[in-house]
């Protein structure tokens, strides 16, 4: 059990705390604020923040660039730690685990996407998808392919389920690095400027997809710039100088 006697919490064990979390709440930040040392003092990227998001939401988070999203977004994956307050998702005390216990939970419970797809080169679309199903190791080869040629059917592209991805187009490469994201079946998708290396239609075409996956009960956080989300978002939070300033959820 994690935190008892220092010991190291099975990946199915923490599985098992995200599985029984109470319901409702996925993202639960209570006066969390992340400071950084610089050469007189500390940077406070974010400062006091308290946010509690519902699940099955597709939610936005906006800013200008140094405001405090990317930071944000780190802290919810747990790649970054807060400096104080905590990170709860899903129930589960992300600030509190362990690098092990880390590992094995984002393993199963989050899946990122990134602005340019950081798909492995040398790899095929197919196993580019497949890879982190081998990473956790919790499937055979057989049926890690089986799931892996499904995503691809669900994000459009399984035509190009054997080409490197170089081959693709950059829309064809994001919507690749969606599939990877959904391979462990994660409740919650991180999506780290996900269409700002995109043309505005395949960006459009990326963030119906992002709803989509909302839609059918994944909880969608994306970073963006963007100001024109139309009616993508259920919620859109606005961060400046490390602080939540703003929080409008669109009307149904």
């Amino acid at each position: 059990m994690w935190g008892v006697n220092g010991r190291a919490a099975s990946a199915e064990y923490v599985d098992s705390m995200s599985m029984n979390a109470p319901a409702g709440h996925v993202i639960e930040l209570k006066k969390v604020t992340r400071t950084f040392p610089i050469a007189h003092g500390g940077f406070s990227a974010l400062t006091e923040v308290d946010l509690c998001l519902p699940a099955g939401e597709f939610i936005a988070v906006v800013g200008k660039s140094g405001s405090g999203k990317s930071t944000l977004l780190n802290l919810i994956a747990g790649i970054d730690r807060p400096t104080s307050g905590s990170v709860l998702i899903g129930g589960t005390p992300v600030h509190a685990l362990t690098e092990d216990q880390l590992a094995a939970w984002r393993g199963g419970t989050v899946g990122v996407v990134f602005q340019f797809f950081q798909l492995l080169p040398t790899l095929t679309v197919l196993e580019n998808v497949m890879l982190p199903m081998d990473f956790r190791g919790t499937r055979s080869n057989a049926s890690a392919e089986a799931r892996a040629r499904e995503l691809l059917s669900q994000v459009g592209i399984v035509d190009q389920a054997t080409k490197l991805p170089s081959a693709l187009s950059g829309g064809q490469q994001q919507r690749a690095a969606i599939a990877r994201a959904l391979a462990n079946d994660p409740v919650l998708i991180l999506a780290d400027e996900p269409t700002g290396n995109l043309d505005s239609q395949t960006a459009a075409e990326v963030l119906t997809l992002l709803a989509a996956l909302a839609r059918a009960g994944k909880t969608v956080l994306m970073v963006t710039h963007e100001r024109e989300l139309g009616e993508c978002v259920d919620r859109v939070i606005t961060i400046a100088d490390g602080r939540v300033v703003n929080q409008a959820r669109r009307a149904a």
